[in-house]
């Protein structure tokens, strides 16, 4: 891994003469999230660049609130690499466990936080935490947080909601996480049995992206292609 990139000498191009947005650090390590997001912002003309590419190491996630622990990631993304960060903090919350696992979705099935991650695991654990329940709604909830420098005092914070239900047995081979056990309200499919872009139109991220699309239209971040 490369050593991260010091402000002072952070990659050209990051912003547009206009103040546009043009070059953004993904602050995560999270192959699907890069995935996803790339192809959301795919309009917006952004390049999104992995933290991992950069140097970045991920950064530390105590808190127990989502925009905590996503703007304390997009600040040390930024800070390490001199450039825009943008940020997802998300997971699955399920009303038969007090809307765990929560904040803690990647690492619920670890002893510590410095354990490998494991989304087999994970899903393992919240299966065996929901024997008996006869309430398997829940609900997969993402906030983004986007700052234009560490130390920005206005950072762009967009979210979004998506209602399903656990099913015990996975289905589906696509997506990550818990998406072969969510099934997807009014669809009758789970998360991971829809092909990528109807996954994109609907997702609590999809969801969370277009909000904060629409508020960096607003700050005059990015372009309003809508004509209007």
């Amino acid at each position: 891994m490369s050593a991260p990139v010091h402000p002072s000498a952070a990659p050209a191009g990051s912003v547009s003469e206009q103040g546009l947005l043009r070059r953004v650090v993904l602050a995560s390590g999270n192959a699907g999230k890069l995935r996803e997001m790339q192809a959301l912002l795919a309009p917006t003309g952004i390049e999104l660049v992995a933290q991992g590419t950069l140097g970045v190491p991920d950064a530390p996630e105590p808190y127990a609130t989502f925009l905590e622990n996503a703007l304390t990631k997009a600040r040390h993304a930024s800070r390490l690499t001199g450039l825009p960060g943008l940020a997802d903090d998300s997971g699955v919350c399920v009303s038969a466990l007090g809307g765990a696992p929560g904040v803690r979705s990647a690492r619920y099935a670890c002893e510590t936080d410095e354990a490998p991650r494991s989304d087999a695991a994970n899903n393992a654990r919240l299966i065996e935490a929901l024997t008996g329940a006869p309430d398997r709604s829940a609900y997969f909830y993402c906030v983004l947080v986007l700052v234009r420098s560490a130390d920005d005092p206005q950072p762009v914070v967009a979210d979004g909601l998506w209602h399903g239900e656990i099913v015990a047995e996975p289905r589906g081979a696509g997506g990550f996480g818990y998406d072969p056990h969510f099934l997807v309200a009014g669809m009758g499919r789970t998360a991971a049995q829809l092909d990528a872009a109807t996954k994109n139109q609907f997702s609590h991220r999809a969801q969370a992206m277009r909000d904060l699309m629409a508020r960096l239209v607003q700050a005059r971040l990015i372009a309003d292609r809508t004509g209007s």
